[in-house]
């Protein structure tokens, strides 16, 4: 990965990069679509990272910090593409920048895939185990029912060059 992070991948041309601001009304819709909550995207904004595919945005991913620990939000792939690895590409992209940023612990809440994430490191923990400020977000404050599973990874430092 490049340091704007952008990649491309097979014939598809897919480039993950850093979200723009020209970018929100797009993840927003591809958010809505997709039945995941928007609430808060506008201001997390600096911290996303897109899939684009033909001018397209086909994916995005993006990051609430908290000091030391961030919140992962907003995961999503188009149904179209679903099943080729963009996902996983999301989220190793996002968790390298969570690192760059000095995160150390990144949160997330999921309705659907709890089976997914422990591949990256993510392991079911309870709502209380949770930092306040990260349980004060708009996705644990409502955007996200009660009955989500709540997960977490740790973080290892990224080395100093």
């Amino acid at each position: 990965m490049t340091n704007d992070i952008s990649a491309s991948t097979n014939a598809a041309a897919i480039t993950i990069r850093r979200a723009d601001v020209s970018d929100l009304s797009s993840v927003e819709d591809l958010l809505v679509r997709n039945h995941l909550p928007s609430e808060g995207v506008m201001e997390a904004f600096d911290d996303f990272i897109v899939a684009e595919r033909g001018g397209a945005i086909v994916g995005a991913i993006g990051l609430e910090l908290f000091g030391e620990a961030a919140l992962l939000r907003s995961a999503v792939v188009a149904e179209t593409i679903r099943g080729a690895g963009l996902g996983a590409r999301l989220v190793e992209n996002i968790l390298e920048h969570a690192s760059d940023r000095s995160v150390r612990s990144v949160y997330l809440l999921t309705t659907t895939a709890e089976d997914y994430f422990p591949r990256f490191g993510f392991v079911r923990i309870e709502r209380a185990d949770v930092p306040m400020a990260v349980r004060e977000s708009v996705e644990f404050r409502g955007a996200c029912p009660e009955s989500a599973v709540v997960m977490m990874r740790i973080l290892e430092p990224t080395p100093q060059t």
